[in-house]
């Protein structure tokens, strides 16, 4: 039975090589004729990075990164997160623009006949007990047997389904775009400072380099809170921004693409309805600040992915599938309340000034930065708990005796059953990387009442090339 994945940007391109891994059916259209080659997002958050290198598509974007950054921020404070401090192979951040991410993950479909159908702008939508289908303004239209909307924040897959999208507008308007520059400052040596978003006279800039000659720059101030979204940015607005920041020795030269956005902060009060789900920016929209939109979204189709392929398999009941929701609102529900607590810390304020600096005194507290590093990064998440410690929690990519490591065992998006790793006597992981079961008793089994635990069991168990068991070094 076939999926119909609506939406290709990294959310639906990672959702459709889960299902493809798994011999699921893939059918991908996008509204746009072609991708625009714009990144809205900058960087992979460790997390998201350590699920791409469990299924083996890491490599050609570590090749094609801009930078490895050894730190996080939170609301741009100078304190940066360090992630060392948790167990990782990958603490840091890779800064590679969403385009190209976007077309590795579509030049991999591409090599397994998988195309995306662009120009295909969703106008109507039904379902039934066998399968949706999926109409279309040029007159076409598709039957499958499930759809996903991975298409955006004014998502018309969310909205045909009637699902809710519960929430706030945004109160603040800021202005993100790619330009070229001249760097005249004699001081500079073609140094910028840290990316800061702490206020400077009622405003907020920072500049990011992409590599050939290109920057990132995000800015807000009282100017662009009196535009609204569909206010062009004219040149003499960001020109005027860095004059503002950064003195007359930069010198805007050329404006490659330009946005306005805000921090509103909405999210699906589903994720599910019937045979349709919900997945990234579709699913939840919320501030840039922190860069956690994109791995969000990638983070949800990991998790879909492997439990929709075990339904439509014959691994797993329906009932799985409902576990989507409820593991992945929740994650989505607290990045949407940092960003908030991010926007407080950034408003120029004499108090909030003051709140900011006692933040910081806590940021340079190691358990505090730890925990917040773990949010923002990803390596925090975890799933509901158990009666083991491991139960829950995303499992380490450790080195087992045979000198294979969980990562590598996880390509071919199978769970693990393993024997005698950290400090457990078996661990049951699932295909996303996640503990669903960890026992100190050499000969227990799992509870299988539950849907989940009974499914990933059976796919575990179902053949020793799917199971790898041995002591980890």
């Amino acid at each position: 039975m076939s999926v119909l994945i609506v939406g290709a940007g990294p959310t639906g391109l990672l959702l459709a090589a889960e299902l493809e891994l798994a011999g699921i059916p893939v059918m991908l259209v996008d509204q746009a004729t072609e991708r625009s080659g714009q990144s809205r997002a900058l960087s992979l958050q460790p997390r998201s990075v350590e699920i791409l290198h469990s299924r083996g598509l890491l490599q050609p974007l570590l090749d094609d990164a801009v930078d490895q950054l050894p730190a996080g921020h939170f609301a741009g404070l100078p304190v940066t997160l360090d992630y060392s401090s948790w167990d990782t192979r990958f603490p840091y951040q890779l800064r590679i623009p969403q385009a190209r991410i976007e077309q590795h993950l579509e030049n991999h479909l591409a090599a397994r006949d998988i195309a995306v159908r662009r120009g295909l702008e969703l106008t109507g939508l039904a379902q039934d007990g066998s399968g949706v289908e999926a109409s279309f303004a040029d007159g076409t239209s598709m039957r499958a047997g499930w759809l996903a909307g991975c298409d955006g924040g004014r998502s018309a897959v969310r909205k045909l389904t009637g699902i809710g999208f519960t929430g706030r507008d945004g109160r603040m308007s800021a202005v993100v775009a790619d330009v070229v520059l001249e760097d005249n400052r004699a001081e500079s040596n073609g140094r910028w400072e840290l990316p800061s978003l702490v206020p400077r006279d009622g405003a907020i800039l920072t500049l990011v380099p992409l590599g050939d000659g290109v920057h990132r720059v995000l800015f807000t101030g009282p100017e662009q809170q009196l535009l609204t979204r569909s206010d062009p940015i004219g040149f003499d607005e960001v020109s005027d921004a860095l004059s503002n920041w950064y003195g007359t020795g930069v010198v805007l030269r050329e404006i490659r693409w330009a946005s306005r956005f805000t921090d509103a902060a909405r999210q699906a009060d589903r994720y599910r309805d019937g045979r349709v789900f919900l997945a990234g920016d579709a699913a939840h929209i919320h501030s840039p600040t922190g860069g956690q939109g994109m791995n969000l979204g990638l983070q949800d189709a990991f998790n879909l992915g492997w439990k929709l392929a075990a339904h439509l398999n014959g691994e797993a009941p329906d009932e799985l599938l409902d576990s989507y929701h409820d593991e992945r609102h929740p994650v989505a529900a607290a990045v949407l309340a940092n960003t908030r607590a991010q926007g407080v810390l950034m408003i120029p304020d004499d108090d909030i000034a003051c709140l900011r600096e006692t933040f910081l005194d806590l940021l340079r507290i190691p358990e505090a930065n730890h925990r917040l590093a773990g949010i923002i990064s990803g390596l925090g998440i975890a799933y509901a708990p158990g009666d083991h410690p491991l139960i829950g929690q995303r499992m380490p990519d450790l080195e087992l005796a045979d000198g294979a490591t969980v990562a590598e065992l996880l390509t071919t998006g199978r769970p693990l059953h393993l024997k005698g790793i950290a400090g457990a006597a078996q661990v049951l992981v699932r295909p996303d990387g996640y503990v669903l079961w960890a026992t100190d008793d050499p000969d227990g089994q799992p509870d299988t009442h539950s849907s989940n635990a009974s499914a990933v069991w059976s796919m575990a168990s179902s053949s020793r090339s799917r199971m790898a068991s041995s002591a980890a070094r």
